[in-house]
């Protein structure tokens, strides 16, 4: 009996090592496999990632972040799909305009608008990562006509967003960061959760060594004034009201993954998604996984997403 404890744990070890390897291996072959480019909006140019050949899927990035955030995913997707991870403007390789007016929601949305047709299509699946879920969100009520399906990762709907901030108090504490990023500068010494903005902090919750080397890198060449902006341009301020808002119905199919582990956005805000879509919706929950749901638990997001995607192809 304990010869097979010992071999069942053996193969478990063995399983987990071979899997460690398979996501060393991902990141080695994206980075090589990848193709670099650009898509104009109105002169601003969007800098993206493309592996693949396939039904076009657009990954947006969100808060610190940049392109590489998608790597696990890019790898499982790649055989299957054309998938362009973008870096939003502010980021890493794309343009960083100076006025704070660049970064309202209007532009963000054409940015995302601008990379599909760059790639000669009408409409793509959609999958966003916190500021990334707030513009995939607003994609999608804008623009409905050129989402085929929505994937939103750790951003609750707007609707349930404005709810657990007018109701919840542990909402409006979690969101204390986002009005000390609404009311200060990159140049305040505690801005970042008590720390300085810097290239360094901004990668702190990256855990992997390798990767964050590159996201150091990546917010090297960011512009932290712009990352800002988004928060001063677009965040919900929230209010005492109890009246429910109102969001525009969407109608395309809808995937929600939530780390469970996220101290900024309240799993409460997840309840009542399925009253505000009029087509199937799946939310999938990570316990363990922190905001960054993608990487935490990359096989569960990864997986899931390729068989919700090749299920409405």
């Amino acid at each position: 009996m304990q010869y097979l404890k010992n071999l069942k744990l053996l193969k478990q070890i063995i399983a987990l090592a071979l899997f460690g390897s398979f996501i060393v291996t991902a990141q080695a072959d994206i980075l090589e496999e990848v193709e670099h480019g650009y898509a104009d909006n109105n002169g601003v140019k969007i800098h993206y990632a493309t592996v693949g050949e396939g039904p076009l899927v657009v990954m947006i990035h969100g808060f610190p972040d940049f392109w590489y955030s998608w790597r696990h995913q890019m790898e499982g997707l790649k055989d299957n799909f054309k998938v362009v991870a973008i870096d939003q403007r502010g980021y890493n390789l794309s343009d960083q305009p100076e006025a704070e007016s660049s970064y309202a929601m209007k532009n963000l949305i054409g940015d995302v608008a601008a990379v599909i047709r760059h790639f000669g299509e009408e409409k793509a699946n959609i999958v966003g990562h916190d500021w990334g879920g707030i513009v995939s969100w607003q994609f999608a009520f804008a623009l409905p006509e050129m989402v085929e399906n929505l994937v939103i990762l750790n951003l609750p709907h707007p609707n349930g967003m404005a709810r657990e901030l007018a109701n919840n108090p542990e909402q409006q504490e979690n969101s204390s960061y986002a009005r000390d990023f609404i009311a200060g500068k990159p140049t305040d010494p505690n801005i970042f959760f008590g720390l300085p903005m810097n290239p360094q902090t901004l990668s702190g919750w990256v855990t992997d060594p390798a990767a964050r080397e590159k996201y150091v890198e990546a917010f090297g060449r960011s512009n932290f004034d712009g990352m800002l902006a988004y928060y001063k341009q677009n965040y919900p301020r929230g209010g005492s009201s109890n009246a429910a808002p109102s969001a525009p119905r969407l109608n395309m199919p809808v995937l929600v993954f939530h780390g469970l582990e996220d101290t900024a956005l309240h799993s409460d805000g997840l309840n009542n998604t399925w009253d505000w879509i009029d087509a199937d919706t799946t939310i999938v929950t990570a316990p363990g996984a922190s905001h960054f749901v993608q990487q935490d638990a990359a096989e569960l997001v990864t997986n899931t997403l390729k068989w919700w995607l090749m299920a409405r192809q």
